[in-house]
């Protein structure tokens, strides 16, 4: 069974660019998240620049998928986009500190805040 399913890819076209929501679930393994990774860049060659991933439904992850992840990011970001993190739980958030990306993500308690962080991002000041 692939623990990567995407269950529901939101698209939303805001201000001439979309935001990309990837719903995993399960128990993600290095492989899965290995998997995801190449998924990121995947999206990224095809232009895609805003990324949340949500870990709503995801009830554990092997620390040694965090890294790869972190690098997918970077180059979301030399890019001029970004990946944001959502619905991670407390144990999930310390497998993210343990493996050292305890600030390499902003995390949002929620979907649609990570999603609005991407509109915030571009509204332009006053």
């Amino acid at each position: 069974m692939d623990q990567l399913q995407e269950v529901r890819r939101s698209r939303a076209v805001m201000a001439s660019e979309r935001v990309e929501t990837l719903m995993l679930e399960g128990e993600l393994e290095e492989a899965d998240l290995l998997k995801l990774c190449e998924d990121l860049m995947h999206r990224l060659h095809r232009g895609t620049r805003q990324v949340v991933l949500d870990f709503a439904d995801v009830s554990h992850l092997n620390y040694r998928g965090v890294r790869p992840l972190m690098a997918r990011a970077d180059a979301f970001r030399r890019a001029g986009g970004d990946v944001k993190l959502s619905g991670l739980s407390p144990y999930l958030a310390a497998i993210f500190r343990a493996a050292g990306a305890h600030d390499a993500f902003e995390l949002y308690p929620h979907m649609h805040d990570a999603r609005a962080a991407f509109q915030l991002a571009r509204a332009p000041f006053v």
